[in-house]
């Protein structure tokens, strides 16, 4: 798979965006492109872009908020609206839901701790481009390392989010408190995925497992084939 031009934000805080740089070079065959929070414009002609996890501004404020407001952001929420994926993982995921790319919120977790260990989730939507790898109903095992990951909305917007087919992936075990147990949500479109799980840092045997690589596999085939 080759082709792919790939752009990773980088915020003040940021600790995994190396691992979804890595992620997507070992998968695609091609270095992305490294963005600084700071700029106020995306590299042109990007084919996806994601957003890694950590913990953006220390989590001040609330998790997310502050690099919602980045410069980038408004360049981000203008591509995503063009149709251009992006990804949002852990703490990208915070910030997709602050800057209103995706429904709901990341409140702390149930019990108050952090929580940080592979757990197993469950393929509910096996027709978006980050998931189409996956069957549906499968069960997947990928890590977690969040304090604010219980995903939060209104029973309105919970049933809207599942009768449109928009929860991605599910929580097969308690993890955090997240309602109806939602681990993964896609926006309206189809073409933002927001995630606590880290399919980055499950791409290949070295990782403990190799769940996570079929996400990727999957956008770089829809993407690169398109």
């Amino acid at each position: 798979m080759s082709g792919l031009r790939a752009a990773v934000i980088t915020f003040p805080g940021s600790n995994c965006d190396r691992d979804m740089a890595d992620a997507l070079e070992k998968v695609s065959g091609t270095t992305p492109l490294r963005v600084w929070h700071g700029d106020a414009d995306l590299p042109e002609r990007l084919d996806f872009i994601a957003l890694p996890g950590g913990f953006s501004y220390g989590d001040y404020l609330r998790c997310g908020a502050i690099a919602s407001r980045s410069p980038v952001m408004r360049a981000v929420i203008e591509a995503a609206d063009r149709g251009v994926p992006v990804l949002g993982v852990c703490n990208g995921f915070q910030v997709l839901t602050e800057s209103g790319l995706l429904p709901g919120a990341l409140l702390r977790n149930a019990g108050i701790r952090f929580v940080c260990r592979d757990v197993e989730l469950t393929v509910e939507n096996n027709q978006s481009l980050f998931t189409g790898g996956y069957d549906a109903g499968q069960t997947i095992r990928l890590p977690v390392a969040h304090h604010d990951g219980n995903f939060y909305a209104d029973d309105e917007t919970l049933d809207r989010l599942e009768g449109e087919g928009r929860v991605a992936l599910r929580y097969a075990e308690a993890v955090n408190g997240s309602a109806r147990a939602i681990a993964g949500v896609l926006n309206q479109a189809g073409n933002v995925l927001g995630m606590m799980p880290h399919p980055e840092r499950a791409i290949e045997a070295a990782h403990g497992g190799s769940d996570g690589r079929a996400m990727f596999e999957s956008a770089i085939k829809g993407l690169v084939g398109a």
